[in-house]
């Protein structure tokens, strides 16, 4: 029989004199990235190549320090490098839909904004005080001088000319009226109407003869009116430039070198030549209508601002909607209506880290379906568009904005994990040429010296930056050993560091209540022993149905075809072992192995396969000369929650094999292992968790000292159970045997060997496999009496 493990063997124990210090407080803090070195070298890459399409996929699990990698990767690379420009939207005076870009050293954009800012402060006074001085009304009278003359002699004429005619002539609201004269005195409507027809008819035939002269003799008037008004537009254009100029020059020249600028500038100056009167107007505001500020259109929208930026921007967006990323316009309330303009434009976090690094969660940015799609549209044009979200979705909207693109030039890194990597890299194309890079944190790291230091110097680092109690050489040693349990290897290490810096957090609490000046061995455990227990009601309300008798298990005895199997079950981040009674039962028949958890659909796809496996071993071993004429039924008893999984393949062999050769199967042994067709146990997961669950029913129901588990012997560089689960194997009340094969784990069942296969075929007599065989033989022959 098989030798049981030893205590040592359940628990790889760090020895606390290992650590030559008294506390963390003596040990230097960490300055690197612990443990991910695979994923490092990545970074490296991705962060430094400048080529198209390598930015960054990140991928792993929460807790490995993804996050605070890449961000003190990426910060210690951004302070190396230039700062990238500040970026600000002006009023585009061709299309006010259509807002222009304009690109400024970093700094620079402050600068002109406040210029700008001061400009159309210094515009509106300057104009009125030129358009209000003597020099121009003088400049002024004299254009407007030469019209009124014309004009003077123009209607001198046509007054004598009215007169000769019998008519006087006098304003009128469309114009200018004649007035018939009939003895000396002007007529009224109604005294026109009292005329004899025939002499009205003749005053009107004078009328219009006379209204025909006089359109001709005021055809020249109105062109010298035309050439007037535009030697006036002249000169307003002319005083208001000269009014201005120097105070756009004084921006150019802060602005010189700058082309976007100086062309703006220019834009700008022509604008306000153009809309003087707007400057200029005194009309009284009517009231609940807001005023018209004309210096609006000149105003800065600084959208980027790096003044105080060092290096390049790394930003990470942990919300990553998309106006959130890519900006938007806000609306304001105006005439009842809801409008917008380039002074409204509000950048989003590609625009803040243009030039530098953006870090974003890949499964939040799946919480809007546009993100990806518009996050890929940047990255293939190198551009950087605004756009209205509801027009991007197909639907109709109001006019809006369409700012100019701003070019984008930014490393992306994506943070997730590996399903969603792999998701997204087999069913969009495009992802594979846009994010080359793929950077692999890992979950555990080896358990060497080396690692353990600097183990230790992130402990300081957190306790450190956190300002925790320090831990002692015993609180070290017992988060080592958790860090391996957590790994479920006793040669490793977890690099779940967020969950390990969850533990000493809570032990720095509770040797604080204690009045401890550092945390020792007994807080870890504590700390341990305390989330267990707010997380394993359920586990402790299935030990007490078992202890009730409602959930059947036995653990002392032998019975045939009966096996205890071990099954892990999950409640959140808390997962615990239970024995689960197997029972197998055999007949004569056809049918082979029927999984009666299939049948009922309740068995999942990895488990039904588990049990095709057993077929596959029976036919191997057992039929070589002789069809297999079995029907078997394989349930788990007292299941209704499903089960998967192949950890049960082995068990469940056993079980059969029990049934066939009528040999009872110890109760007081539960056990894990999935199984091939040759025979040979094949390693599980959960070990730990499914060792304890049964230790914690053997406990609950009483323990004898003969209980036990039998695992995979490939398993045993997993076990890093309880230390009071150790403590019972070191006292001899629990006992683990590791096997390598079904007949080794049938000979620890039984008690009775296995038996050899002899050369004619057959095995050892009276040996289990003997009994199995002898079993489907007569199987056969009464099959093949019924049906010959």
């Amino acid at each position: 029989m098989i030798p049981e493990l030893t205590y040592d063997q359940a628990r790889k124990a760090m020895d606390e004199k290992a650590f030559t210090c008294d506390s963390t407080e003596e040990i230097k803090p960490l300055e690197t990235i612990l443990g991910q070195e695979r994923a490092l070298r990545a970074l490296n890459l991705g962060l430094r190549i400048k080529d198209k399409g390598f930015n960054i996929f990140i991928s792993g699990i929460q807790g490995t320090g993804r996050k605070s990698a890449i961000q003190d990767f990426s910060t210690a690379l951004a302070v190396k490098q230039p700062v990238p420009p500040d970026w600000c939207y002006v009023n585009n005076f061709v299309d006010s839909s259509r807002p222009r870009a304009i690109s400024l050293a970093a700094g620079q954009g402050a600068s002109f904004k406040k210029a700008m800012e001061r400009l159309v402060t210094q515009i509106p006074p300057a104009l009125r005080e030129a358009f209000e001085s003597a020099e121009y009304a003088k400049q002024r009278e004299a254009v407007v001088q030469k019209i009124n003359q014309e004009r003077n002699e123009i209607v001198a004429n046509i007054n004598a000319l009215a007169k000769e005619a019998g008519f006087l002539l006098q304003p009128s609201p469309v114009g200018i009226a004649l007035t018939p004269i009939v003895e000396g005195r002007p007529l009224t409507e109604a005294d026109f109407q009292q005329l004899p027809p025939a002499l009205q008819k003749k005053i009107n035939e004078e009328r219009e003869a006379l209204n025909s002269k006089m359109g001709e003799m005021f055809r020249p008037l109105q062109e010298t009116m035309r050439k007037v008004d535009k030697e006036l537009l002249d000169l307003n254009r002319r005083v208001a430039a000269f009014a201005v100029a120097p105070y756009i020059g004084g921006v150019r020249d802060e602005f010189h070198d700058n082309h976007e600028v100086i062309e703006y500038l220019e834009e700008v100056q022509n604008d306000i030549v153009d809309n003087v009167p707007l400057f200029l107007s005194t009309q009284p505001k009517e009231q609940n209508t807001p005023a018209i500020d004309p210096t609006r259109n000149y105003r800065v929208n600084l959208i980027v601002d790096n003044s105080r930026t060092v290096g390049a921007p790394v930003l990470s967006e942990f919300n990553p909607t998309y106006v959130r990323l890519f900006g938007y316009s806000e609306r304001e309330a105006r005439f009842g209506a809801l409008v917008t303009d380039y002074t409204m434009i509000r950048a989003g976090t590609a625009h803040l880290a243009n030039g530098g690094y953006l870090i974003i969660p890949v499964e939040r940015m799946f919480q809007d379906p546009m993100v990806w799609e518009g996050l890929k549209q940047t990255i293939s044009t190198g551009k950087l568009e605004l756009e209205d979200p509801v027009s991007r979705m197909g639907y109709m909207v109001t006019k809006t904005l369409r700012p100019e693109p701003i070019p984008f030039d930014a490393k992306i890194v994506l943070i997730g994990n590996p399903q969603v990597y792999n998701i997204l890299y087999n069913l969009d194309p495009d992802f594979k040429e846009l994010f080359k890079v793929k950077a692999d944190f890992d979950t555990e790291m080896d358990r060497t010296p080396e690692n353990i230091e600097l183990y230790t110097s992130f402990m300081c680092s957190l306790v450190t930056k956190e300002g925790l109690l320090h831990l002692d050489p015993s609180a070290l040693a017992a988060v080592v050993e958790h860090a391996s349990r957590m790994a479920d290897d006793q040669g490793k290490m977890t690099t779940q560091f967020a969950r390990v810096a969850d533990i000493i957090r809570e032990a720095s609490f509770y040797a604080q209540e204690e009045g401890s000046k550092t945390i020792s061995r007994k807080h870890i455990l504590k700390q341990l022993e305390e989330r267990e227990y707010r997380s394993n009601l359920i586990q402790k309300k299935i030990e007490e149905s078992v202890t009730k008798g409602l959930y059947l298990i036995d653990i002392t005895g032998a019975k045939v075809g009966q096996i205890n199997g071990l099954a892990v079950f999950s409640v959140g981040d808390y997962a615990f072992g239970r024995p689960s009674r197997i029972t197998a039962t055999v007949g004569i028949g056809r049918e082979g192995i029927v999984d009666i958890e299939r049948l009922s659909q309740m068995g999942g796809a990895t488990h039904t396969k588990g049990v095709l496996i057993l077929s596959g071993f029976l036919h191997e071993r057992y039929a070589r000369t002789v069809p297999l004429s079995l029907s078997a039924r394989l349930v788990f008893e007292q299941s209704y929650s499903g089960v998967d999984g192949d950890s049960a393949s082995s068990t469940e062999l056993y079980a059969i094999l029990s049934a066939l050769s009528g040999v009872p199967i110890r109760q007081n042994i539960a056990v894990t292992g999935s199984v091939n067709q040759k025979g040979e146990v094949q390693a599980i997961g959960g070990v730990n968790q499914k060792v304890e669950g049964f230790y914690e029913t053997c406990k609950a129901l009483g323990l004898t000292g003969d209980q036990g588990c039998m695992i995979p012997h490939s398993n045993v560089q997993n076990l890093m159970l309880k230390e009071e689960v150790v403590q019972a194997i070191k006292d001899g009340k629990f006992h683990i045997w590791p096997v390598r094969t079904i007949d080794e784990g049938i000979e620890v069942l039984t008690s009775r060997p296995a038996g050899a296969l002899k050369e004619d075929g057959t095995f050892e007599e009276g040996t289990i496999n003997d009994l199995v065989q002898k079993r489907l033989q007569e199987m056969a022959e009464a099959v093949k009496a019924y049906h010959p």
